[in-house]
């Protein structure tokens, strides 16, 4: 195929170029002996989550004295103790939360912080200071520093058409999928299949070799994934939200043994200037309602020992409410952990600081990095030293 006829008809191709070529080493894994194998799923607010409106500092009269008209009335709150409770909205977390599979960590943040969605979402996603910018995400290095010398390889998915900075490391990424079947009807199309099979000899064709490569990797592997994951029929119930249905995804690739040890998924709308509790409202039943979901399937499967959930946002906001009964774009804000071996469940640490703020907002306690060095050195059995920009200090949710 000439370089014109390629690039002409690349448009059909393009998503599967996301896919990078070690995918095709998950063909070689077995499926089975998944007894201790430990997943990781991160789950990401993006849009910057109300924290106290989420996690209800009830108990403190200064939560209601800034937030006159937005605050969550105490007869609403599903109260988890004399201090905290959670958003109505949340209500289906409660049984988790009842069974000591869930942990609430506060006032989770980093020195100097910055306001803007993107740079604060890039400082999550990389596990930078606020001053350094790097180009590698901390999943991404984690690949990095593991699958060259790992017995099987360690792969990490996305379920999503994008890969996020996270998952990016310098030698190894993770992988974009929406859905396998989505996946396996894209490398099915005729063009596709054309440059598949009709190009084996082309490798060396300038520089389009490495593309044509990937491609027929990604064609393998597709089959590979559709077929692995179709092994598990999931009988638990779902909402019916696209939020759902990527758990539900991730939770079939769990339950049917495909080996991929991270998992991430994303659920935006939490930037809240103005109207903020209906908005916020709806966004928080989606998550709660699918969280639950998939907990209580990774539970009936046998697999929730052996999975971990982390959800995150960027930043919280601040403290009072602004004039448009919303929150503007503010700092610290609580992280919580889902899991069936959990160490410290329930609230791990104080409720946030409503008297002390810095300039109107919360001060952090817990640096996210921490959090982040005890998925990687408890969980994912990795020194954190070697993935972070430093050594940081790991916490006892696990």
């Amino acid at each position: 195929m000439k370089r014109r006829d390629f690039l002409k008809n690349t448009a059909l191709a393009s998503g599967a170029f996301l896919i990078p070529s070690f995918l095709k080493p998950l063909e070689a894994m077995a499926m089975g002996d998944m007894s201790g194998y430990k997943n990781l799923v991160i789950i990401q607010l993006s849009g910057g989550n109300d924290g106290l409106n989420t996690i209800v500092p009830y108990g403190n009269d200064i939560y209601y004295q800034k937030r006159s008209t937005i605050a969550i009335k105490q007869p609403d709150i599903v109260k988890l103790d004399d201090m905290q409770g959670l958003n109505p909205n949340l209500s289906a977390l409660k049984e988790l939360y009842d069974q000591g599979w869930m942990s609430i960590i506060n006032s989770v943040g980093y020195p100097n912080p910055d306001r803007s969605h993107f740079r604060s979402m890039d400082i999550w996603q990389t596990a930078s200071d606020s001053d350094q910018f790097l180009t590698t995400g901390w999943i991404g290095r984690y690949l990095d520093s593991n699958c060259n010398t790992c017995k099987e390889p360690y792969t990490a998915v996305e379920v999503d058409d994008t890969l996020s900075l996270a998952m990016k490391g310098a030698k190894m990424k993770g992988i974009a999928v929406e859905n396998p079947a989505k996946l396996y009807r894209s490398t099915r199309e005729p063009f596709f299949k054309e440059l598949v099979h009709g190009h084996d000899t082309d490798l060396n064709e300038d520089n389009l070799g490495y593309l044509y490569k990937t491609m027929i990797e990604t064609y393998s592997s597709a089959d590979y994934i559709q077929q692995t994951s179709k092994t598990y029929n999931t009988t638990a119930s779902y909402p019916q939200t696209a939020f759902a249905n990527q758990l539900k995804s991730v939770a079939k690739f769990i339950n049917s043994g495909l080996k991929t040890r991270v998992y991430y998924v994303s659920l935006s709308g939490f930037d809240t200037h103005t109207t903020q509790q209906n908005q916020q409202g709806r966004q928080l039943k989606i998550y709660g309602d699918g969280v639950a979901a998939f907990i209580k399937d990774l539970k009936q499967a046998g697999k929730l020992d052996d999975t971990l959930v982390m959800t995150f946002s960027e930043f919280g906001r601040r403290v009072e409410q602004n004039a448009s009964n919303g929150t503007d774009h503010g700092t610290a804000n609580n992280v919580m952990i889902f899991g069936g071996k959990l160490k410290k469940s329930g609230i791990y640490n104080t409720a946030p600081n409503l008297a002390q703020l810095d300039n109107g907002d919360l001060k952090y306690e817990i640096d996210f990095r921490n959090v982040y060095a005890t998925l990687l050195d408890k969980w994912l059995n990795v020194n954190n030293s070697q993935i972070l920009t430093r050594n940081f200090s790991g916490l006892n949710f696990v």
